[in-house]
């Protein structure tokens, strides 16, 4: 499982720190770049809800390998040269592929670790985040190595989207080949769960912390270079901000314990404010507003996770909220990056569009408390 999650994230983490180059090379403008991050959380939106019955037909094992192996095709197909067509269908490919894993890699971890779901998710989220951060603060050197920037984004893309998915994939198929197929739901328990309001809570939830996420890994880098630093710097600053969102993730366990399952959710937003406060006041300190910033994106990811196992009962409950909350809350989302950049170019100030932020994590503020509570799906 810790293996299979360090492909899940670098695939998407390495191009913010080389859409300059990808821009330069291709004639995108910035601003529909942008939107390489919209389609893959489009994806995730329309294809969360089936990832459910996939996982039902194939046995979890059998599904995230499937997957995975999608995702190194994607990964393989946005780094041919020639048309930027490869960039969009490639990245398309690698959303489908993630939108399957993230569903049912929390199933996985409520049905193998039920006494230690909060300390596994943490767990699993920080590896999250520490693959994205390695990804992001190698992307550009490894482009620089070519000497090329049409070949340098490519291979800075494929390396770190799928340098390690075949030792992923072999040590993943060896410890699930003996999982077998067995049916896990009814279908009217799985269309029950668009109507239960625990559910939409946590779909809420989801959906506006992957907002700030989403945002903040596509475009600290620009906003960086913006602020005067060098391209390898604004790399760095992208993967600092992964690296602090590891010990956000790491500290999920220890603040989900007790009561604060309860308060955690609800408290969090406070510390992602202060961070978006400090780039609005002071933006050259952008370096140090990433930290803060870090680790209320890891710890809000491991929140996210473990609300969608501690609110089931079970790991099939646990599979169904995940489809649904993660088709939900990244369908949200999906809006972030491209409206950021969008009010940026309208208006020409990263001030006016850190609002957004501001918006998204008051927000999940409220809905967290309401998240929070000691309550169930498909129990009504």
């Amino acid at each position: 499982m810790c293996l299979v999650a360090t492909l899940m994230r670098p695939a998407v983490t390495a191009v913010g720190p080389v859409i300059d180059r990808i821009s330069a090379d291709t004639g995108i403008p910035l601003a529909l770049l942008g939107s390489l991050s919209t389609i893959v959380l489009i994806t995730w939106a329309i294809v969360s809800p089936f990832a459910h019955g996939f996982g039902r037909r194939l046995g979890l094992g059998g599904a995230v390998l499937a997957a995975m192996c999608l995702l190194a095709v994607g990964a393989l197909v946005r780094s041919i040269p020639g048309s930027s067509v490869w960039l969009w269908i490639g990245t398309a490919l690698i959303g489908v592929a993630l939108a399957v894993g993230n569903v049912l890699l929390p199933a996985v971890i409520k049905r193998d670790f039920p006494l230690r779901v909060p300390m596994m998710m943490g767990v699993y989220s920080a590896i999250l985040g520490g693959a994205g951060a390695v990804a992001s603060g190698l992307a550009v050197p490894i482009a620089d190595v070519t000497g090329n920037p049409a070949a340098g984004w490519r291979l800075a893309l494929l390396v770190t989207g799928a340098a390690l998915a075949p030792f992923a994939l072999f040590v993943w198929w060896r410890a699930t080949r003996h999982e077998r197929q067995a049916a896990t739901a009814s279908g009217a328990r799985r269309l029950g769960i668009w109507r239960d309001p625990v559910a939409w809570q946590v779909a809420a939830y989801m959906g506006v912390q992957s907002t700030t996420f989403y945002v903040l890994v596509t475009w600290i880098a620009t906003m960086s270079v913006d602020t005067g630093r060098s391209p390898a710097l604004a790399g760095v600053d992208v993967m600092v901000y992964q690296i602090f969102s590891l010990v956000g993730s790491l500290a999920v366990a220890l603040l989900m314990r007790g009561r604060g399952s309860r308060l955690t959710p609800g408290m969090l937003p406070v510390l992602g404010i202060i961070g978006i406060a400090g780039l609005m006041v002071w933006p050259d300190g952008i370096g140090l507003w990433v930290v803060p910033l870090g680790v209320f994106s890891g710890l809000s990811l491991g929140v996210s996770l473990t609300l969608m196992a501690d609110r089931a009962r079970d790991h099939t409950a646990s599979s169904a909220l995940s489809g649904m909350s993660q088709s939900v809350g990244y369908a949200i989302a999906a809006i972030g990056p491209a409206l950021f950049g969008a009010v940026h170019a309208l208006t020409g100030s990263w001030t006016i569009s850190l609002v957004i932020l501001l918006v998204s994590m008051t927000l999940q503020g409220a809905v967290g408390f309401f998240a929070g509570r000691d309550r169930f799906v498909l129990e009504r």
